[in-house]
């Protein structure tokens, strides 16, 4: 019976890796093997995808406005709808509310680090 045809293909090239995910793992191994901890972890990665994406949303603001001020045919009306964008500036609310939890979430973390990393005492 011959081999099945996957076994003589080419290996597929490694993706690359998900940079949120991989620094998450690696908090994950720093911290103690409790509930609370994965919790945090998984509360953590949501807050840095969401500030991430809040964030790239105000880069493709930035880089609109230049695109249309690079153009020829700029008018009143062009200037004021590029810069009338309500959509950023609840993206700026979500970027700030994101920095605000990444920052409590980090404290939390660094608290549950230096109990899994301080010596057992009692014993």
């Amino acid at each position: 019976m011959a081999p099945p045809a996957l076994a003589y293909a080419a290996p597929t090239p490694l993706r690359r890796a998900d940079p949120v995910r991989v620094a998450m793992e690696r908090l994950a191994h720093s911290l103690p093997a409790r509930t609370d901890a994965e919790v945090l972890v998984d509360l953590l990665e949501d807050d840095l995808r969401e500030g991430l994406g809040a964030l790239g949303e105000v880069e493709a603001h930035f880089t609109d406005l230049l695109d249309t001020l690079r153009t020829e045919a700029l008018t009143p009306a062009t200037l004021v709808d590029t810069g009338d964008d309500l959509r950023v500036l609840q993206q700026l609310d979500a970027l700030h509310d994101a920095v605000v939890r990444l920052r409590k979430r980090l404290s939390q973390a660094a608290t549950l680090s230096r109990l899994a990393q301080a010596p057992a005492r009692g014993r």
